[in-house]
């Protein structure tokens, strides 16, 4: 078949193009470490104030980079395949803003005025999971009462009104309730990675791990939903239901990044467009690439932002947002310009 024939060295060249990225954004820091140092401390050698600082301050923060960037750029390919729309992704429709809100809400609910949680910080993916999957409810049921259920763009309208009154919402927590909580809160209208320990790359990696087995099983179904309809569905495809789990997993990803990482935007309508330049949308390797695309945005986005201003430090999400919202804004003119 035409996808076997793939060069792969192209998937071989991204994947060294992030192990390169990790080394460098390892390195880079208060205190800058070579190459060199960094991976003679990942693999145990060098010295001891090396290895602190690549595995307890540093490692921890490239690597959740990494796998939230997959995590969202997964999600935003799986969106768009269920949907059939380069639009829909999980940061447009407001997905990722319903996760902040259920984060906040939990944080505005338990947290104590030393800033500590009154319960365990490990129900914190919990919330994030019931606020995507609240708001993504609460836009479908809007979509299906719509007169017009198959305009895709009715879907993103209906997206980016539910994610307003998230961030609204997330707002006025910040201001109605006691000052220590509005800098927790922030983090969750940004998307930062600064805070990051090997519990938030658990949580993140296990979902992965859960979710490539399940990717690896609907591989057929996925290129099979691509197709109108009626086409799929006349090749044994029960497409209803294909699309409903395809959104579900899409859902639980956004809101196991957002959890960790807080809403960092557009990353799941960046990575499926370039890794359809790059690779190609109908090939075996897409998944992969989309995710490797992804993990490298998110990391070099987090990287520029801390040391374009060091000491200060920006929000990763405030730049993936600078790349993505001219790609939205160009991809929703041309469907237009299409369609008219």
């Amino acid at each position: 078949m035409t996808y076997l024939r793939k060069p792969h060295w192209r998937l071989a060249l991204l994947g060294f193009a992030l192990a390169v990225a990790l080394v460098v954004a390892t390195g880079l820091g208060s205190s800058f470490l070579s190459p060199e140092r960094v991976v003679a401390a990942v693999f145990g050698g060098g010295s001891r104030m090396d290895g602190v600082i690549v595995w307890t301050l540093r490692l921890p923060r490239v690597v959740l980079a990494v796998l939230a960037g997959m995590a969202l750029a997964l999600a935003g390919a799986l969106m768009q395949r269920a949907l059939r729309n380069p639009l829909a992704v999980p940061s447009i429709l407001g997905v990722s803003d319903g996760a902040a809100l259920g984060v906040v809400t939990f944080l505005w609910l338990f947290s104590n005025e030393s800033n500590a949680l009154t319960v365990s910080v490990h129900w914190l993916p919990v919330a994030a999971i019931l606020g995507a999957c609240g708001l993504a409810a609460l836009i479908a049921i809007l979509a299906l009462q719509d007169p017009r259920p198959n305009d895709p763009l009715r879907l993103i309208l209906y997206g980016v009104a539910m994610s307003a009154l998230a961030k609204a919402a997330v707002t006025l927590m910040m201001i109605i309730g006691p000052v220590y909580r509005a800098g927790q809160a922030l983090r969750w209208l940004t998307g930062s990675v600064n805070a990051a320990h090997w519990s938030d790359v658990a949580v993140v990696g296990g979902g992965l791990f859960i979710a490539v087995p399940v990717l690896i099983m609907a591989r057929l179904p996925l290129n099979q939903i691509t197709l109108d309809a009626a086409s799929a569905q006349s090749t044994g495809l029960a497409v209803n239901r294909s699309r409903v789990a395809l959104l579900i997993l899409s859902v639980l990803l956004t809101a196991l990044a957002v959890s960790q990482v807080g809403a960092i935007g557009f990353v799941g309508l960046i990575a499926p467009q370039a890794a359809r330049l790059y690779y190609g949308q109908f090939t075996l390797g897409y998944l992969v690439v989309t995710a490797l695309i992804g993990g490298l945005l998110v990391l070099t986005a987090d990287t520029v932002a801390r040391m374009i201003l060091y000491p200060l430090e920006l929000p990763a999400g405030a730049l993936t947002a600078l790349l993505g919202a001219p790609l939205f804004l160009t991809l929703l003119t041309r469907r237009q310009n299409v369609q008219s």
